[in-house]
């Protein structure tokens, strides 16, 4: 792969995802274990959105590492790992990040084994986690907008 420009509109396309599917997780009843399960539809809700939030934050970390460095990624954990050697990422968030792919994996192979629990652990202990790449693939790319195509602005990535 060639390096290029990172395509402004694929970026602020999966931040906004991001942002939408961390709101709507944040919605749901976390502070109430009782009420969360009291609807069953709270658990689907959290499993899709959390899923498809992990796909958002895999895609932009494909999207920098194929278009700034043309460098392909192989798995969800190379992503994480490929990051963090073009120092996008630091360590601790390499860490995290790998932890991130081996969950998509289970949500997305292993799902019959994902129990309702869990998620609700989840979504209330590691929501977090979420907005902390989004920071920091954020700042690298404020730090990087001559890789951009069109520059994001502060309201693009609503940091």
């Amino acid at each position: 792969m060639t390096p290029s420009y990172l395509s402004r509109r694929v970026i602020v396309e999966r931040l906004s995802l991001l942002n939408h599917l961390i709101g709507q997780i944040e919605r749901l009843p976390l502070d109430d274990e009782d009420a969360f399960f009291a609807d069953s539809r709270n658990v689907h809700t959290a499993e899709s959105c959390l899923r498809r939030a992990l796909e958002a934050l895999f895609d932009i970390g494909r999207h920098i590492l194929g278009k700034a460095y043309g460098v392909p990624a192989g798995s969800y954990r190379d992503i994480a790992t490929l990051l963090a050697e073009k120092e996008v990422l630091d360590k601790g968030e390499e860490g995290i990040f790998v932890q991130m792919a081996g969950y998509r994996n289970r949500l997305t192979h292993v799902y019959h084994e994902v129990s309702s629990a869990e998620l609700f652990r989840v979504c209330v202990e590691d929501l977090g986690d979420l907005a902390s790449i989004r920071s920091a693939f954020l700042s690298w790319i404020r730090d990087n907008p001559h890789r951009i195509d069109d520059p994001l602005s502060d309201a693009d990535g609503q940091a």
